[in-house]
């Protein structure tokens, strides 16, 4: 009989900023996601990288600026790098986990690349703010190399295109692995956008968003069910006002309804309901739960969030 097959996304919440918040956040997100190996799921974990690729970015750049000798440090290799030690510590803290439970599962990290197009409308209009706080000056000198800038409360940022995902390169080792029935932590940080050059894979200056990147790794595996685990334990419509009121449950055409009332906020809640409409697409079998990470409760967070489906 085929096993389940699961995608969970971890937002900030279940990663923490600092390395030793980092630390002790994967060793709780750790006991959520063994939950679901317990129930005989074949697991495929992503997760996001905010803080910690900016912390990356940050540290390298003023490398280069103190030693000018070292050339500058591409995203692309930041993003690589910030997937290397997050996917240590996930991969760690879920095997010490399954075994304290009797459990015996390699658990892998997959540098995933991830194609963009070119041509995606974001390389036009970057959004993304990230790495240190710049003067006017330096500023300028950034714009001269091709960068984008924008001036924040705090400075001048740096900003990047967030272009959407294509294809994960490296989605044949990930079955691979799924299918050995091992756990696979992949697309950490909504994996590294690369361009397809001929044979050739080149790093593109972008990022790209998790969940986006996270339901096409569950669209690709075939998936059964997409969870986003987020700093919200339901989806609310209204959210933050008087008249709050949150959701249990949504098919795809309410949440595109909700989408045009303009009920979801961009880089909050809105690309996690999009990633889930295009997740579930025409199927009548996959579904999307969005919830909170609360180590703290006894039941499984299968029992609580928003369920979307077709």
């Amino acid at each position: 009989m085929r096993k389940k097959k699961i995608v969970i996304a971890l937002g900030h919440d279940a990663l923490g900023t600092t390395l030793p918040e980092q630390k002790n956040a994967t060793q709780k997100t750790a006991k959520a996601v063994a939950d679901f190996i317990k129930d005989d799921y074949q697991v495929v974990i992503s997760h996001s990288n905010g803080p910690q690729v900016g912390m990356i970015h940050t540290a390298m750049s003023e490398f280069c600026r103190i030693y000018p000798e070292y050339t500058a440090t591409p995203m692309s290799v930041c993003s690589a790098m910030s997937q290397g030690y997050i996917g240590y510590d996930l991969q760690n803290a879920i095997r010490t986990e399954l075994l304290n439970r009797g459990i015996y599962k390699p658990v892998s990290t997959i540098l995933t690349q991830v194609t963009v197009d070119p041509y995606d409308d974001a390389f036009y209009n970057p959004t993304k703010v990230i790495g240190r706080v710049m003067t006017e000056e330096e500023a300028e000198a950034e714009e001269k190399k091709g960068n984008h800038v924008k001036k924040t409360k705090v400075g001048w940022r740096r900003i990047l295109a967030a272009p959407s995902p294509v294809d994960i390169v490296e989605i044949d080792a990930v079955r691979a692995l799924l299918d050995a029935d091992q756990i696979v932590i992949a697309c950490g940080g909504g994996g590294i956008p690369v361009l397809a050059q001929g044979n050739k894979l080149k790093g593109a200056s972008a990022v790209i968003e998790k969940d986006s990147a996270a339901g096409r790794l569950a669209e690709l595996v075939d998936a059964d069910r997409f969870v986003i685990l987020t700093g919200v334990e339901k989806v609310c419509l209204n959210f933050g006002k008087e008249n709050e009121q949150t959701i249990e449950e949504m098919t795809v055409s309410q949440a595109i309804q909700y989408i045009e009332e303009g009920q979801f906020e961009e880089g909050t809640m809105l690309p996690k309901i999009q990633a889930a409409i295009e997740f579930i697409g025409n199927s009548a079998v996959r579904s999307v739960l969005i919830t909170k990470l609360d180590p703290s409760r006894e039941d499984s967070v299968e029992t609580t969030g928003t369920v979307i489906h077709k």
